[in-house]
């Protein structure tokens, strides 16, 4: 079983984790043990978008609100 293809959520209140970790961002293992890419970093853009590094696909994806 592959484990760590996806970006996960943990709410916080006042530092400390408030609620059970939620996916975020997830679709990254095809079926079987075939993956098109690999999460491997994340960091918040200027206008407030999600950028995820994924170094087995070599592509940065960004996630934003419509």
């Amino acid at each position: 079983m592959l484990t760590g293809y996806k970006v996960i959520f943990v709410p916080f209140n006042d530092g400390k984790p408030s609620g059970p970790a939620e996916d975020f961002l997830t679709g990254y293992i095809k079926e079987g043990d075939e993956v098109y890419g690999r999460p491997v970093g994340v960091a918040v853009a200027k206008d407030g978008s999600l950028l995820v590094a994924d170094d087995a696909g070599n592509t940065i994806w960004k996630v934003s609100k419509q």
